[in-house]
């Protein structure tokens, strides 16, 4: 029983530490700029005019980020323009950390904080 346990152990520990090694060099900066976009996309709900309440919305279904940026975007609190740039800045960066490309990924970074107007 008590080898049953460190293997089990040791398979977790191994397992963390495998997923900590796949993180790319930008890796921390892109959760970072997400929290910024969400705060953003957050407040520009918060501030602006409701919307009419989709089918979604009344199935139990809690919005994402994605889903609220969609619904910023029709209700002109955000132009398409700036979510499109945010989005493929955030897809530039992401693809660039899994190659391990930090300055591209930092490149596609400050152009999302631009897009966000930080």
């Amino acid at each position: 029983m008590n080898n049953r346990i460190a293997l089990t152990f040791g398979l977790a520990v191994s397992i963390s530490s495998a997923t900590a090694t796949f993180a790319g060099p930008c890796s921390q900066q892109i959760g970072e700029m997400q929290a910024q976009i969400d705060t953003k996309l957050e407040a520009a709900a918060a501030a602006g005019p409701s919307g009419k309440e989709t089918t979604a919305a009344t199935m139990n279904r809690q919005p994402t980020p994605k889903s609220i940026a969609a619904a910023e975007v029709r209700l002109g609190d955000i132009s398409a323009k700036t979510m499109q740039a945010i989005d493929g800045g955030m897809a530039r960066a992401r693809e660039a950390d899994q190659a391990g490309d930090r300055i591209a990924c930092e490149k596609a970074l400050a152009d999302v904080k631009n897009a966000l107007g930080n």
